[in-house]
């Protein structure tokens, strides 16, 4: 994911080499893909690290809809989260905004409050995409899982999607990847049924879904080597489909 505070090119390359996809779309990346993929809406997301995006070039090249990174902790704000997200909704695109989740530093609940305080809330106007939640390896410890069991991570994921939910309407959308999940919350199935996927997956061509997700909604299928500002995506269906997810 595009975040603030880029991890070392070491665990980086950790991340990629164990994020698997949930598809056997063959190829690695997304100019090796069948037709019928490189057809799907595409997309990025951005952080501060990308500070003022050019819009108008990034829709002129393709993309169709971005997750702009809003907050993190209860600490952190994207100083260009306005900019980013207004601009992009301003050229025509559909956006989101989306939390970096740091388990060990608070509950679930009081980061779900902050993100969705501080630009993670969310309108059925065909034009906003979910909050979505993005968990996965941490870029500030050696520890994979925030030092939490699978259990207290579980119950971290609830805790924010609850939070979530009732403030906005909507559960979040939770990015992450298969090595991660099953290693931080034990393959945890209690997401799938109303959570939507946004998988992380990079350079390996098969594998398998994090457990109870029968297909992914998001792809994110290059860390920041695209034509797009920040990580490159795709969406599980067409433009009409990713209106309608949007409207809810």
């Amino acid at each position: 994911m595009a975040r603030d505070n880029k991890p070392s090119r070491r665990r980086a390359r950790l991340v990629a080499a164990t994020s698997v996809a949930a598809l056997t779309l063959g190829g690695t990346v997304l100019a090796e893909l069948p037709a019928q993929a490189v057809a799907r809406p595409k997309g990025h997301d951005v952080s501060s690290h990308q500070k003022n995006v050019n819009w108008k070039k990034a829709k002129s090249k393709g993309a169709r809809f971005v997750y702009v990174k809003a907050t993190e902790s209860t600490t952190y704000k994207n100083p260009y989260f306005t900019q980013q997200y207004n601009g992009s909704r301003r050229v025509g695109m559909i956006r989101g905004a989306y939390h970096f989740a740091l388990p060990n530093k608070s509950s679930g609940r009081a980061q779900a409050s902050y993100f969705v305080r501080n630009g993670g809330g969310w309108s059925p106007d065909g034009w906003t995409l979910p909050p979505a939640l993005d968990i996965e390896y941490n870029p500030y410890s050696k520890k994979k899982c925030y030092g939490l069991s699978k259990g207290r991570m579980v119950s971290w994921i609830k805790s924010f999607s609850g939070e979530v939910k009732r403030r906005t309407g909507r559960h979040p959308v939770i990015y992450t990847n298969y090595h991660w999940w099953k290693t931080c919350t034990g393959n945890s199935r209690a997401f799938a049924t109303n959570h939507a996927l946004w998988l992380a997956r990079y350079n390996v061509s098969a594998g398998a879904l994090p457990a109870g997700w029968s297909f992914w909604t998001f792809w994110q299928y290059d860390n920041g080597g695209g034509g797009l500002p920040g990580d490159q995506n795709l969406f599980n269906g067409s433009m009409n489909q990713l209106r309608e997810f949007a409207r809810g």
